[in-house]
């Protein structure tokens, strides 16, 4: 500032006592103004810009000192452009001039009267104008002039009131002026209008259109200063009722500290769940609606019923993970070597779920992630789907279904009811507080219906991708995005699913594992996990490689692994207590030292896998608990040629049976074999349920052996469904059932021509060893087994 002091310079004019009128000019320099006009009458300074108009204030110095300035009708448009000034412009006569540092001046002028532009004289390199002074008559009577000005000073009162910005100084001038015109030009010049409405004021020659207008435009400032107030007025209204409010609840606060009841960390706890709601633009009906319990909960009496409901109920909102969840980088070859060292084998199903990961990582927006991995009990469904959370780098939350009878499990309870909770999914979320979180349904098969609901019902919409984006819990009653949410579901047969519900899912099958497969599974996995769970890890003891599949075959031929893992502990629990006991232990355990741990064999001997007698076929079926062998027994009694059927076989298994009679019957030459005979048909074993249509070929292969006294090659095993007229039809868990078959060292195995593609699928390690015959007639089945050339009526 002082620098500016120093390089400006200041000019001072002396006083003109000689009278205005006898010295206005023809012609005067012209000065655009771009924002607002200056009325006549007044004193003010105006900054003058470098450039040429400049030199227009220099020379009118050196001439008269006077200058006209005029309004830009546009102030983008060049200064110097003629078309757009106004041609009324203001009469002005330099009093003092300041010289600027910047090379602009700052002059102090003296406004004296309108004048007209009558022509341009000169545009360059200054511009001058002829310029003429219109008269300015009263045009009407005294007084309805003196009625107007009387009008324009108490207006012009009433707004000096309500302006803050009326100076003392304004108002005494108000009062001293007496010219009606000079009057108007005063305040319009203080009201805060447009351009266009001050130059038309200045165009007003005749004194009563002017006060007309200024009166306009007076009476419509005092109505906007109204309006203004009145809307200050509510405000100021709310503020203060926001403060009282304010003070309230402070004073409210400081009660409940001195008793005890410090709300401050659940109010802080409830802000920064608005916050962040707010922050991730959450449904605003959903902000209300939660800012409403909010202010209930501040409102509530501490000591009410309704002050823990609603407490507990924010406490779940605020726990549960509103924000997006970060982007987790999916590394594919990450994944696969995880996979891997979690699991031996089952390739085809690695392989899917990689291509789940691969899409997830092209498209972490894509919706669909469902998957349902399905196969007998122990093969390792839990495991892969934690592995495929430590893959993706997610959590875990594992929630059991099986035997869930209430819906309310799934969708919680309405906060009507007394113990009212949110459900499974919502409180997985809640407690892992994450929104990407891996949710394993476990045992999905096992659902069931009560008189609570259905919770296969309820799951439709947590499972529909279409749908689950909007999941409304019953305790939420809010709308709660669980489309990040990778669902993952076990089950051990999709029987028992609603269709409806399985349509939802992708299914991944997870057969059962062979001899070899066990053998490799046992050396890489579970005896280093058996020892280091029973305190012997670093005690260098191993089962001899040869005694292994011995081990195996005779005391674990389930399709999982849980049976060969109890073994694993129980010698492992059998030489815990030698080695406390400090009793010599070999280094390697050998088959003869296993059988004195563990006891004798459960299985001792193919004796139920092989037909024995006429009568006698083997076959391969499906459970739950993944393939197995079915030595089925056919029997002549004295009868009447029906047919009597023992083993828990199902309505469709009887079926079938039925069906196998009546074709073996009808093929027979001999008609009176069955006149006086019944047959009894008997699947072993007795105490466990059999159902379905695929041991259709083994019922009738056993039938027409009996019929024919004739024994069944041995070391075949079959499986396959069987019409009426003898025609062999597709069957389905054929990887279960060569995996039984091997296991039972069966090497032939007689399958329907129609499952071809299915063979081709299994991977050639399970198919090693085994020879695989496609029928599509029974006739060729007899002719295989029996020798038995089918010749039909």
């Amino acid at each position: 500032m002082n620098e500016d002091l120093e390089n400006s310079e200041e000019t001072y004019l002396p006083p003109d006592l000689i009278a205005l009128d006898d010295l206005l000019p023809e012609q005067a320099y012209l000065l655009p103004i771009k924002s607002r006009p200056v009325f006549p009458g007044i004193i003010t300074p105006l900054v003058v810009p470098n450039g040429k108009f400049v030199a227009s204030v220099e020379a009118s110095l050196l001439k008269d000192h006077f200058l006209g300035l005029v309004l830009l009708k546009k102030d983008n448009s060049p200064d110097d452009e003629i078309e757009n000034m106004v041609e009324v412009g203001i009469l002005c006569r330099i009093l003092k001039k300041i010289n600027l540092p910047d090379g602009g001046i700052n002059i102090l002028v003296n406004t004296i009267g309108r004048f007209k532009t009558e022509q341009i004289v000169q545009s360059k390199p200054l511009l001058m104008a002829k310029i003429s002074y219109p008269e300015e008559p009263l045009a009407t009577s005294k007084n309805t002039i003196k009625a107007m000005m009387r009008s324009l000073l108490i207006l012009t009162k009433e707004l000096a009131q309500n302006n803050p910005l009326f100076t003392e100084d304004m108002k005494l001038t108000m009062m001293n002026v007496d010219e009606p015109g000079k009057m108007a030009d005063f305040v319009c010049s203080i009201l805060n209008l447009e351009k266009e409405e001050y130059q038309s004021v200045i165009e007003s020659f005749k004194v009563v259109d002017r006060l007309e207008k200024v009166l306009f435009y007076l009476k419509k400032e005092i109505e906007l200063i109204n309006l203004q107030r009145k809307i200050q007025d509510n405000i100021n209204e709310k503020i203060d009722k926001q403060q009282r409010q304010y003070f309230l609840r402070e004073q409210l606060k400081a009660i409940q500290t001195e008793l005890g009841m410090d709300e401050g960390v659940f109010a802080k706890k409830y802000t920064k769940l608005i916050e962040t709601l707010k922050n991730n633009n959450i449904d605003p009906s959903i902000q209300q609606e939660i800012h409403r319990e909010i202010e209930k909960f501040h409102s509530t009496d501490p000591n009410s019923a309704e002050y823990n409901v609603i407490r507990n109920y924010l406490d779940v909102l605020e726990a549960l993970p509103w924000e997006e969840p970060k982007t987790k980088e999916i590394d594919i070859a990450k994944a696969r070597k995880i996979l891997d060292q979690d699991h031996y084998k089952l390739e085809d199903v690695k392989e899917r779920i990689l291509e789940f990961l691969a899409v997830m990582k092209l498209n972490p927006k894509s919706r669909g992630m469902i998957l349902c991995l399905v196969g007998p009990p122990g093969v390792g469904k839990t495991s892969i789907a934690k592995s495929i959370a430590k893959a993706t780098g997610r959590k875990f939350y594992r929630l059991s279904v099986g035997g869930m009878r209430d819906e309310a499990e799934i969708k919680g309870h309405r906060r009507t009811y007394v113990g009212a909770m949110p459900g499974k999914i919502i409180n997985a979320l809640r407690i892992t507080k994450e929104k990407d979180t891996i949710i394993l349904l476990d045992e999905l098969d096992k659902l069931a219906a009560g008189y609570q609901g259905d919770p296969g019902s309820a799951l439709l919409e947590v499972l529909d991708p279409e749908q689950n984006y909007t999941f409304r819990d019953h305790y939420l009653d809010l709308a709660f995005d669980l489309s990040k949410v990778f669902f993952l579901a076990t089950a051990n047969t999709v029987d028992t699913i609603p269709r409806v519900l399985l349509d939802r899912m992708e299914i991944i099958n997870i057969s059962g594992y062979i001899t070899d497969e066990k053998v490799q599974i046992l050396k890489k996995y579970l005896w280093k996990k058996s020892m280091l769970r029973n305190g012997l890890e670093g005690k260098s003891i191993e089962i001899e490689p040869k005694s292994i599949a011995d081990f195996i075959n005779s005391y674990s031929r389930e399709s999982g692994l849980r049976g060969l893992e109890k073994m694993t502990d129980k010698i492992a629990r059998k030489l815990a207590i030698q080695f406390v006991e400090k009793k010599k232990i070999p280094k390697i355990l050998e088959m003869k030292k296993i059988r004195e741990l563990l006891g004798p064999a459960p299985f001792v001997d193919d004796r139920m896998t092989e037909p024995r007698v006429p009568g006698t076929a083997l076959g391969l079926a499906w459970t739950q608990a993944g393939g197995s062998t079915l030595l089925m027994e056919a029997l002549f009694l004295k009868g009447d040629g029906s047919l009597q059927l023992t083993g828990q076989l199902g309505k469709m298994m009887e079926e079938s049976a039925k069906l196998a009679y009546s074709y073996i019957k009808n093929i027979l030459s001999n008609t009176e074999l069955f006149k006086d005979k019944s047959v009894h048909l008997h699947v072993p074993d007795g105490a466990t349920p059999k159902d379905g249509p695929s041991a259709g070929i083994t019922m009738a292969s056993a039938i027409l052996s009996l019929a024919l006294g004739k024994l069944i090659k041995k070391g075949y095993a079959m499986t396959g469904e069987m019409t009426l007229t003898g025609e062999v039809l597709a069957i389905g868990g054929l990887r279960e059932k060569i995996v039984a078959a091997k296991r039972a060292n069966i090497k032939k195995i007689i399958l329907p021509k129609d499952n071809s593609n299915d063979l081709d699928e299994i991977p050639d390690y399970v198919k090693k060893g085994l020879e695989f015959i496609l029928v599509s007639h029974f006739k060729e089945v007899a002719k295989i087994l029996l020798g038995y050339n089918v010749n039909e009526k």
